[in-house]
């Protein structure tokens, strides 16, 4: 048989390493740093995204890649389309990309195409650490123009709560700048309209307990498809998730109109070749669905979800793709269970995290749920803090499980919330007000009482 192609995988780490370790590490090549450990995370100090995309270019012609990919927000999939574009493989183009990643020019572009599916947004009109401005109506949506997973995304409720939100300290500042400083520099070269990403920005915020969703999918040549949807459940009382869940409960037609949306976003921004994710809230009584921002990318956690309930393999479809091949002609596996999710476990307040589980416990784990999949991460000092302040909570484990039913899913999952001694992610009541996440849900339907900020070009 021929040899598989060889191909560049950027920044995988987590999910992507456990896919790339199964699909055979030796096709392919990996760089990239992981930005939450240290030393790895040293790597910030200097980092230039074209210098990087350079190294791995010339790199990629003395293999001979095939493709390169990465499912990497913060730095990777911007980094694997400067390498594709260098090498003429196929990918995305960084403009589609930076337009996609940049918040505020996203939320221009769907003004422009799809102003139904958008939500009131406006730029923060001061710097980290100046005085917040007078005017604003509260509550608000306050969150970074380039960020992920959720670092720094807060409601306010007034403008004493803004203005503690926009300070930080010299560490913080030097840690935030040098997140988005690569990104930014990128951005004046090949999408100066949008705009520095140096910034925040407002957005208005949702009914209360509005579902969340994520709708995966991937586009070639432009034609987009659909791979899922995965439901989100949070933490009640809060916005902070407790756990994804597959198969979805959303209508089949509302699925449908979020595949729409996609397709109408990705064509503004010209994003032709790749994964992506679109995140979006449906309220099932006005029938509004509201886009919260599409990701162009593979998010490498619900992978194993769809594999478990489907059969597809969405990080070897991903490789397919980025190799110029057809995702559909990836083997379809025989799914291994009719319920899947994604565990996630958080401490709400300092100090209220279980310790990690120890090696008895992991092997009992493991022997219970030979199936499951665990991941850990504990965080101590200026770290811990800085989860807290940045996201409201601190996650500390995911488990994956699969499930007969939904009834077997939860039954499964306290199981082994039980063996690694940890609470399962299934809460039936709101937390103490003392628990809460610091993104609170809205007290009343409202909207945000400032104009829509004037659209821009892609």
């Amino acid at each position: 048989m021929p040899a598989a192609p060889r191909a560049g995988w950027l920044f995988a780490y987590e999910w992507d390493r456990m896919a790339l370790q199964r699909l055979g590490e030796q096709r392919f090549d990996h760089a990239g740093f992981d930005l939450f450990s240290f030393p790895s995370n040293a790597a910030l100090i200097g980092f230039d995204l074209e210098r990087f995309a350079r190294r791995q270019a010339a790199r990629g012609r003395r293999a001979a890649w095939r493709g390169v990919l990465s499912h990497h927000e913060q730095f990777g999939a911007l980094a694997a389309a400067l390498v594709a574009e260098k090498l003429g493989l196929p990918g995305a183009t960084p403009e589609s990309i930076l337009a996609a990643q940049h918040k505020l020019h996203a939320r221009r572009v769907l003004q422009q195409v799809l102003p139904q599916a958008n939500l009131g947004f406006a730029p923060l009109e001061a710097d980290y650490g100046d005085p917040a401005p007078e005017g604003l109506s509260y509550p608000c949506f306050v969150k970074p123009v380039k960020a992920a997973f959720s670092v720094l995304a807060r409601r306010v409720e007034n403008r004493d709560e803004l203005q503690a939100h926009t300070r930080f300290g010299r560490r913080e500042l030097w840690v935030i700048r040098r997140l988005v400083e690569p990104f930014d520099r990128v951005c004046r070269e090949r999408l100066p309209q949008a705009g520095s990403a140096h910034r925040l920005m407002l957005e208005e915020p949702v009914p209360p307990d509005t579902p969340q969703y994520n709708l995966d999918g991937w586009v070639q040549d432009g034609q987009v498809h659909a791979l899922g949807v995965v439901d989100a459940v949070m933490v009640p009382g809060t916005q902070a998730f407790m756990r994804w869940e597959v198969p979805s409960r959303l209508p089949q037609a509302v699925q449908q109109q979020a595949l729409q949306v996609a397709q109408r976003f990705l064509q503004a921004i010209g994003y032709r070749h790749g994964f992506f994710n679109l995140e979006f809230f449906h309220d099932p009584a006005s029938g509004r669905l509201s886009v919260i921002e599409c990701n162009p990318r593979l998010a490498s956690q619900f992978g194993d979800l769809h594999q478990r309930v489907l059969g597809l393999d969405a990080h070897a479809m991903a490789v397919a793709l980025a190799c110029g091949e057809d995702p559909l002609a990836v083997p379809r596996a025989a799914p291994s269970a009719g319920a899947a999710a994604s565990l996630v476990y958080r401490a709400m307040r300092p100090g209220a995290a279980p310790p990690p589980p120890g090696a008895a416990a992991r092997a009992a784990f493991g022997q219970r749920h030979p199936d499951g999949l665990l991941f850990c991460f504990p965080k101590h000092g200026h770290a811990l803090e800085r989860d807290f302040k940045w996201t409201g909570s601190h996650r500390y484990g995911i488990v994956h499980l699969g499930g007969r039913d939904r009834e077997q899913l939860r039954e499964r999952a306290e199981q082994a919330s039980a063996l690694l001694g940890w609470p399962a992610p299934y809460l039936e009541r709101p937390l103490p007000q003392e628990a809460t996440f610091t993104r609170p849900s809205v007290p009343t339907p409202t909207r945000l009482d400032i104009s829509h900020d004037t659209p821009g070009a892609t």
